[in-house]
């Protein structure tokens, strides 16, 4: 898909990870990946398995294909840089977090209306009958934005067994929350239709005083390309200069 391209930027010592979201792709996390480049942090923003090509591709992957990706991703920039901030946008919230987990020694991570607790069981049942009764697809969820001159380069169908696959990935990570030792910058949308903000209520009560929150009064689900996208870049390059000490 023109515009779905992975970004990747070379600069100082210190990284950043930055990772879209469920059946999206780097276009809807492009102006934070290029802010943050344009303060001197070495970038890389992935194409995640599945996406940015054909919805019939992502069919076929789940949360082991993102997480191995994210994995892979951290890792080479870790090599290169002597710290790495990690930030992400809804299911790419959901593996900062789990990157988080694992690697304490990540500088800060900030989250974008991740995706934190599995959805209630009567609708995960829901999808799975959908799934055994032969379904694959369902609507799509992308470009859940205020703002009507903007909109989300998304698949127009969510592939369900991907879907059930991340609910699972999330549970895994909801489990282990207190496992990241790493600040936090949350971003919640207030009126956000995909992520409840109650999943960052449960990163609030994790991670207390290492959590810091802002709330997002204009826009919905994907913030980044909405009416407060000038304020999440702004807010994001000050916390990653900040912890990953290349900034006061």
């Amino acid at each position: 898909m023109e515009g779905a391209e992975p970004f990747s930027a070379s600069g100082g010592a210190q990284g950043a990870l930055v990772i879209h979201g469920f059946t999206g792709n780097p276009y809807s996390m492009g102006g934070v990946a290029e802010a943050l480049a344009n303060v001197g942090f070495s970038v890389e923003l992935p194409l995640l398995p599945g996406h940015g090509t054909a919805v019939e591709d992502m069919a076929a992957t789940g949360w082991p294909d993102w997480s191995g990706a994210a994995e892979a991703a951290y890792r080479d920039l870790a090599q290169r840089c002597e710290r790495v901030a990690v930030v992400g946008l809804s299911m790419g919230g959901t593996l900062a977090c789990w990157l988080g987990e694992r690697h304490r020694e990540i500088a800060g991570l900030v989250l974008v209306n991740p995706l934190v607790r599995s959805i209630p069981a009567d609708q995960r049942e829901a999808v799975q009958a959908m799934v055994d009764s032969g379904e694959e697809y369902a609507d799509g969820i992308g470009s859940d934005i205020a703002d009507p001159g903007a909109s989300e380069l998304s698949y127009s169908r969510t592939p369900l067994r991907p879907l059930l696959s991340l609910v699972a990935g999330a549970d895994e990570v909801h489990a282990a929350l207190g496992d990241i030792a790493s600040p936090v910058l949350l971003f919640s949308s207030r009126n956000d239709h995909v992520v409840p903000p109650h999943n960052g209520d449960d990163l609030e009560r994790a991670l207390g005083e290492r959590l810091e929150r802002v709330w997002l009064e204009r826009s919905y689900h994907v913030a980044t390309l909405d009416y407060d996208r000038a304020e999440i870049e702004r807010r994001t390059t000050d916390f990653a200069l900040r912890v990953t000490g290349a900034g006061p």
